[in-house]
């Protein structure tokens, strides 16, 4: 609001290149969740969803989280992808490979350990996960803001 006369500034990034911090990995945020069994998106993978590089190593930061679970990356144990040709990977090994599950994309996002998903279907948690602003983000811009009720 100009009519407050103050000015927002956004803050310094706090991980990365231009940062103090390295950015976190998937290990540091999900390396140690143990049994997923359930929690995830059982459906088979489409070949739309092989249509591009789905999946990210441990040592990289997680990719983009999505609000739909069957688009949701898959978990850094998945086999490795490789590029056959355009718009399509297929799968190096024939490991077992599934998607990230609510509670790992949740952990991704930001969400604390202690973070209980007490409504909703399978689906409907990856939705308001993929929509949310991840919760460090929200208090970066927030602890951000000028003071206006002085």
């Amino acid at each position: 609001r100009s009519d407050f006369g103050l000015r927002y500034e956004f803050p310094k990034p706090t991980h990365g290149p231009t940062a103090a911090r390295p950015y976190r990995t998937q290990r540091d945020a999900i390396g140690n969740m143990g049994d997923q069994h359930g929690k995830y998106c059982p459906e088979p993978l489409h070949w739309y969803y092989l249509s591009r590089n789905r999946r990210h190593t441990w040592a990289e930061p997680a990719p983009c989280i999505v609000g739909h679970w069957r688009s949701v990356p898959l978990h850094p144990s998945s086999p490795a992808l490789h590029r056959k040709g355009k718009d399509e990977w297929i799968f190096r090994s024939n490991k077992t490979a599934r998607r990230l599950s609510y509670e790992e994309c949740a952990r991704l996002q930001g969400f604390p350990a202690s973070w209980k998903w007490k409504r909703g279907r399978m689906r409907d948690k990856f939705q308001m996960i993929g929509n949310a602003v991840p919760p460090p983000l929200f208090k970066s811009v927030l602890d951000a803001l000028p003071d206006v009720f002085v």
